[in-house]
């Protein structure tokens, strides 16, 4: 049983489009000074890298393949320029590239590959870890 006075080291919201589970996770990560973490944002990270390495979005085991080898890593918000949140692969900065029409346009497919899906869900793990943070997102339950 959880202390009722200590609120938990990760809260995770999962739900169907437009549930208002982003809506929700950012104001509960607001109340509680927690990260705010669409997982959401990890997908289009990788459709990115994808595109920026020249790998075809249709093909799905090198898209994995990618996802496998590219740590993207999720935390506050270093700016304040409107992102709720820093998104870096290796290290660097991506996260208003990752919001480019292009990856708008090909995020859907690349987040429908179960090898991207599961090992995205290794990272969430980890970025996990560290506590303090509202996780929303597909798959973020299980």
């Amino acid at each position: 049983m959880t202390n009722p006075t200590k609120p938990p080291k990760i809260i995770a919201l999962d739900g169907p489009a437009a549930s208002g589970k982003s809506t929700v996770g950012s104001r509960v990560a607001e109340a509680l000074d927690y990260l705010f973490f669409d997982t959401g944002v990890m997908y289009r990270a990788v459709t990115w890298a994808a595109l920026q390495n020249g790998i075809d979005i249709l093909d799905e085991a090198a898209v994995a393949k990618l996802t496998e080898e590219t740590p993207i890593d999720v935390r506050a918000a270093s700016q304040n320029d409107g992102r709720a949140c820093d998104v870096l692969i290796n290290s660097t900065d991506i996260t208003w590239q990752c919001r480019s029409p292009e990856v708008d346009a090909n995020v859907s497919t690349v987040a429908a590959y179960r090898g991207v899906r599961a090992a995205l869900s290794q990272q969430q793990r980890r970025i996990g870890q560290r506590g303090r943070i509202v996780m929303v997102g597909r798959d973020i339950g299980t």
